[in-house]
């Protein structure tokens, strides 16, 4: 084989590598939702809502990976809720996504990352592996600072990339692992 050739196979076999790392950087659009809570567990305050759907992809059955955050940035809970197509979802942000956070402090404001990822065997395990899929939408009620008024907003539509599905899986696997049953968030009701 000639230089030349040589050069060329080596510049192929590193632009095909390349490409295909680069496209694992990222997961397909429409993968991860990111949405607030506010006035959680506040007396007085009425009890937050999130809406999860699987508007019908063509992967049937998702999982709704959910991932509730502290206002320090703190993974507090995590959990795995199966959605059917057309299903809807309804979980409380009181009762369900921060009623057993690892630490034992009740939250009163934070951060939820909800990721659509493949069931495994028909389930949804805790999302200590996170295969991503595009698929789910959300919706999140926010009770407001004053006279606690609620509003509710369209989840936002955030990029995925590998590094933070990894993060999250190695954060749940933590949590798992040393809270001893707390840390894990209910599903609610629905599908």
């Amino acid at each position: 084989m000639s230089r030349t050739t040589s050069q060329v196979v080596f510049l192929l076999a590193f632009a095909l590598c390349t490409g295909a790392a680069w496209a694992q950087t990222t997961a397909p659009p429409d993968t991860m939702k990111v949405d607030y809570f506010s006035n959680a567990n506040t007396a007085g305050a009425p009890d937050g809502t999130m809406r999860i759907t699987d508007p019908g992809a063509p992967a049937g059955n998702v999982c709704a990976s959910l991932f509730v955050f502290d206002q320090d940035q703190e993974l507090t809970e995590c959990c795995s809720c199966l959605i059917t197509p057309d299903g809807l979802r309804t979980l409380s942000v009181n009762g369900d996504l921060t009623a057993n956070p690892l630490t034992g402090v009740t939250l009163n404001t934070g951060l939820i990352k909800a990721v659509s990822t493949t069931p495994i065997a028909g389930a949804c395990p805790l999302p200590t592996a996170v295969r991503p899929i595009p698929a789910l939408r959300s919706w999140v009620t926010h009770i407001q600072n004053g006279n606690f008024a609620t509003t509710e907003t369209g989840s936002s539509d955030v990029t995925l990339y590998s590094v933070e599905g990894q993060r999250l899986a190695r954060q749940c696997y933590a949590v798992w692992l040393v809270g001893s049953g707390r840390g894990v968030c209910s599903c609610g009701r629905g599908g």
